[in-house]
């Protein structure tokens, strides 16, 4: 039973928990980019009003239960039960740099969730159970966490307002989105605009849109590819390291390479460039990645690539995918059909197989491994295969299994498996002499300032807010390219692409939501316990004297050192210099 006065800590995951109480004290008093998630069951009161109240909490809870287990698989915090309803947070009190996006795969799937229960509570109980959904993106600071987990926030502005107001506008059975919400999922979703809606409370009409499913945009960059790429620069000397793997694996010499890199520097773009460029004609590219809520999922992307190597639709029922993949093994090399009892089981499709029905789950891991690493070496003796796994810092523990087996049978494979990570992810192949991995760093100034030419244009007013854009990004091109959009949305730059005219100078730096949720989720990585240490830094400014940040921080010298060290290996802070004084550096 939920009970609506019972404490979130009564209904949250344990090892979500676990983190949020971990690092309580690192994450009060933090300023948060959050999505604001309203959920109830339209008309409850009229629904309910003639039962039992036993009757009534049977129909209810499973309602409630539904929109919960949908709020978790995507790492949100209910914040409290309403008697009916929900109200969630995404991103707070751990940063999610994708807050806006896990906020409506959330609200999609408790839709799809409570849908299937309604055909059952109208079976039994004879009731129309539907729910409305209502969201909005913005900023919250986190006051105070209690054991309990009860959460005390302030909104910034109408963040959890407007998503009210969102829920209230629904029909039952939708989910309506805000303007700021829908800005950081375009793509991600498909929607319907409803246009400007009058909404209490405010003096203008408000942009509406209903969410209707999953977009075609799996990454930032796949969403950003639909609006227009802007142009690839600066990246000559990996794309040629990219070029020579792949001559090598084209000759049978199987090679690996690493793309590493903080987020936003263009590892998506680099590899986008390549596998898209005449050097892989020929060759059969299959691309897959890891998701950040994906970690909990078995072999997420590597259903992900069976999916498109196999050419399965989401439309697709299990008789249609038994015969793709019959048909494809059997076409491909009669001697792999043993593998399709795996495949299809790795496939959620049912299998009648007394064989495997024996096998315990080490044994059928094994086997699933095995399968889907024979029928990828398979293929690479018909065409060459270039493998994209972006992402790994999120890849789950049997995707993992996976690329290290593979990784072994790569030296006489016509393979070129590439790879993308940020630095905190670790694996075991450095060593391998087939492996190159290869560091992606932010712009030089060069680089950026003929990114922003082709961003801004040419026009004298804008040499200043280039060097100042540079600066201030330190030459990131997710961050450019999202400043620039910030000045373009705030009217500080107006015209077309490559054509803009400075109109007045900028009255306040503001740093785009989207580049703000990635730091803050960056930063959330650090153990809980050196957070602080890099708050009293950030105090100092970009130059931080040591003996300044011994006299700040207030902590034993030896607990100051070893956070240092925790900072300077999350790439946050740089030594300097060492004499006369240590000195550490901002990145």
């Amino acid at each position: 039973m939920v009970s609506p006065s019972a404490s979130p800590e009564a209904y949250t995951p344990k090892h979500l928990a676990e983190r949020i109480l971990t690092a309580k004290a690192a994450l009060e008093g933090e300023r948060k980019q959050v999505t604001v998630l309203f959920a109830d069951l339209k008309g409850s009161m009229e629904l309910l009003a003639d039962r039992d109240p036993e009757e009534a909490r049977k129909i209810l809870d499973p309602v409630l239960v539904h929109m919960m287990d949908a709020v978790h698989r995507y790492e949100g915090t209910v914040n409290q039960v309403m008697g009916d309803g929900i109200m969630v947070l995404f991103g707070a009190p751990i940063a999610h740099e994708d807050h806006a996006v896990r906020a409506c795969y959330a609200a999609l799937r408790m839709q799809e969730s409570v849908n299937r229960y309604a055909e059952e509570a109208w079976r039994v109980y004879g009731v129309t159970v539907q729910i409305r959904v209502g969201l909005n993106s913005g900023e919250v600071v986190v006051r105070a966490i209690g054991n309990d987990l009860h959460m005390d926030y302030t909104a910034v502005g109408e963040t959890t307002h407007l998503a009210a107001r969102m829920e209230q506008a629904a029909r039952p059975g939708t989910v309506l989105i805000a303007p700021a919400t829908f800005h950081l999922v375009e793509g991600f979703v498909a929607v319907k605009s409803l246009g400007r809606v009058p909404v209490k409370g405010h003096s203008e009409p408000v942009e509406v849109h209903e969410l209707s499913g999953i977009g075609p945009a799996r990454t930032r960059l796949q969403a950003a590819a639909r609006r227009g790429l802007t142009r690839f620069v600066g990246r000559d000397a990996e794309i040629e390291v990219l070029r020579r793997s792949l001559e090598r694996a084209g000759a049978g010499h199987g090679q690996a390479v690493a793309i590493v890199g903080e987020a936003g520097v263009g590892k998506s773009r680099l590899v986008w460039e390549f596998t898209r460029s005449p050097r892989t004609h020929g060759w059969l590219v299959l691309e897959s990645g890891s998701v950040s809520y994906g970690r909990t999922t078995p072999y997420l992307p590597v259903i992900e690539l069976l999916r498109t190597y196999l050419s399965i639709q989401a439309r697709d029922d299990q008789r249609e995918i038994r015969e793709r993949v019959a048909g494809k093994l059997v076409t491909l090399d009669w001697t792999l059909e043993p593998l399709v009892t795996p495949l299809l089981a790795l496939l959620d499709v049912p299998v009648d197989d007394a064989a495997w029905g024996a096998l315990d789950p080490p044994q059928r891991r094994q086997r699933t491994l095995e399968a889907v690493k024979r029928l990828l070496l398979r293929e690479s003796q018909v065409q060459p295969l270039l493998l994209l796994f972006e992402d790994l810092h999120w890849i789950d523990s049997e995707s993992q299994a996976l690329l290290d087996g593979l990784i072994e049978s790569l030296p006489t494979a016509r393979i070129l498996l590439v790879v993308s990570y940020r630095p905190e992810y670790q694996h075991a192949w450095g060593s391998k002499t087939y492996y190159t991995q290869l560091r992606i760093d932010p712009f030089p100034p060069e680089s950026a300032e003929e990114l922003l030419t082709a961003l801004l244009g040419q026009d004298a007013s804008l040499e200043t807010l280039k060097r100042v854009l540079i600066e201030r990004t330190q030459g990131n091109p997710f961050f450019l390219e999202e400043t620039v959009q910030t000045l373009v949305e705030t009217k500080v730059l107006v015209g077309d692409r490559g054509a803009y005219r400075i109109t007045k100078a900028p009255e306040a730096w503001q740093i785009p939501a989207t580049v703000q949720a990635i730091l803050a989720a960056r930063i959330d990585r650090l153990p809980p316990e050196d957070k602080p240490l890099l708050q009293a830094a950030s105090v100092i400014g970009k130059d931080v004297p040591f003996t300044l940040l011994q006299a700040i921080a207030d902590v034993p010298e030896e607990s100051l050192r070893r956070g240092l060290t925790t900072v300077q290996a999350a790439e946050f802070l740089y030594e300097t210099s060492v004499f006369p004084d240590l000195e550490y550096t901002f990145k």
